[in-house]
């Protein structure tokens, strides 16, 4: 049985862009086009970056890491407000607080907002703003945005490398647009049910229990004359557990071993085994 993840029938993912500000290591450009990628995106726009081939850097390329489609689509501007020319709602992603500026809000709570715009405004395109390695966004930078949007990081340690920032922000992203499209968040199966995966039956169960008894028995932890509440117990533990056909099999088998270790090891003095109704000693397929 294989298991994959559906994809998105949602429109979203490609009215939304990622912007990196004068971004100066090859590496982290890499990085973001495969955090963008993993999150179901596809769109990166760097502005004034350091390299004038940026995404065709050697270290880029490794730290893509497969994303190289996302790489090479990336776009290139001078300017921030080129960057923005297409988009009508733009986070800027900061971890310092501004006095002046657009309103700010969480990483979350911007997710949220950006799917609402993209719901409520025909054409709309939303954009993640991030800035330089060393110094972020500046002030000039940050007023060309609708929102400030924070990650709620250790305020005593706020210092993400700015793809760690953008993986973040994509993954807040993928998850509100999944959420609102009630597409799945984990990976479906495709192919035929596996039988051994499914519930045992009481049958199988009551077969196991009697086994494991007798089993217990074998090995001497279980004395049949006097056997308090060990059985019941065990009972209880594998009624919590809602064992599948395959761990029954699997512990039928540990009985088998159980059983043949007991006779080797106590072959002079073997247990007393409980009597079944014709008096006869209760046996067990050791073949199993």
């Amino acid at each position: 049985m294989t298991s994959r993840h559906e994809s998105v029938p949602h429109s979203s993912f490609a009215q939304i862009r990622f912007i990196m500000v004068q971004p100066s290591h090859p590496g982290n450009v890499g990085a973001a086009a495969r955090a963008i990628k993993t999150m179901g995106f596809g769109e990166l726009c760097l502005v004034a970056p350091r390299f004038d081939a940026m995404s065709s850097q050697p270290e880029a390329i490794s730290m893509a890491s497969g994303a190289t489609d996302v790489l090479e689509a990336a776009s290139t501007v001078p300017t921030l407000t080129e960057a923005l020319a297409p988009v009508t709602l733009a986070f800027a992603l900061t971890a310092r607080p501004r006095f002046l500026g657009p309103p700010a809000c969480d990483i979350r709570v911007a997710a949220q907002l950006a799917h609402q715009h993209l719901t409520e405004v025909n054409q709309g395109r939303v954009a993640i703003v991030l800035g330089t390695e060393r110094a972020g966004l500046t002030n000039e930078d940050i007023a060309l945005c609708h929102r400030v949007c924070h990650i709620p990081a250790n305020p005593q340690y706020s210092s993400l490398n700015v793809a760690q920032a953008l993986q973040l922000a994509a993954w807040e992203l993928r998850y509100a647009l999944l959420t609102a499209s009630d597409a799945p968040l984990i990976p479906v199966t495709e192919g035929k049910p596996d039988p051994g995966s499914q519930p045992a039956d009481s049958a199988r169960v009551q077969a196991l229990m009697e086994h494991w008894a007798e089993a217990l028995v074998w090995v001497k932890f279980l004395d049949p004359q006097h056997p308090k509440k060990l059985m019941p117990r065990m009972r209880h533990l594998f009624a919590r557990n809602a064992l599948t056909n395959d761990e029954v099999d699997m512990l039928r088998g540990v009985c088998t071993a159980m059983i043949k270790a007991g006779r080797i090891a106590y072959e002079n003095n073997p247990p007393r085994l409980p009597e079944a109704p014709d008096g006869e000693h209760r046996r067990r397929d050791d073949a199993r």
